[in-house]
């Protein structure tokens, strides 16, 4: 088992305890091991107090059941504008978005797609390219998934911040 998923699984039920969603879970070894923890509230938002809330509480757990032998950094974030992808529901709710989809398995030989996120069908993320053809990507076969940064993102978060 990957150990970010063996991470994920032992501190989701705190972060959700808290009343926050776990998005990603990264770790990145070398000279300074940095532990990368994305998490946010239902609605999408985040706040440094959140940020600093969980970091306490993972932090806390991580210490007592020590997944990690080496000396690492702890950092806890939100998942951003242009965030990574990482649950059935993102795809549904970032609907209308500009997306990078990759998979591990190719479909059609391709195993990498740019284009606007139409939602799901069942457990296939739908996906319209910039020619125009309509992709069904299986999300059980999802590498990684993130949105573009554009104008019409942009736009969109800024009108939900002020919500």
């Amino acid at each position: 088992m990957d150990p970010t998923t063996k991470i994920a699984e032992l501190i989701a039920p705190t972060i959700e305890s808290l009343g926050y969603e776990l998005v990603r879970v990264s770790f990145t070894g070398g000279e300074y091991p940095i532990l990368q923890v994305m998490a946010e509230k239902e609605d999408g938002t985040m706040t440094v107090e959140g940020c600093a809330e969980i970091s306490r509480a993972v932090s806390a757990l991580m210490d007592v059941e020590d997944p990690i032998t080496e000396a690492y950094d702890l950092e806890v974030s939100s998942p951003g504008i242009d965030r990574p992808l990482t649950r059935l529901k993102d795809f549904d709710r970032w609907s209308g978005f500009e997306a990078k989809v990759e998979l591990q398995e190719a479909v059609n030989g391709q195993r990498r797609y740019r284009g606007k996120l139409l939602g799901l069908e069942g457990e296939n993320i739908l996906l319209l390219d910039g020619a125009g053809e309509k992709w069904e990507l299986p999300f059980a076969d999802l590498r990684k998934a993130k949105l573009v940064l554009t104008d019409e993102l942009i736009a969109a978060s800024q009108s939900s911040n002020k919500s």
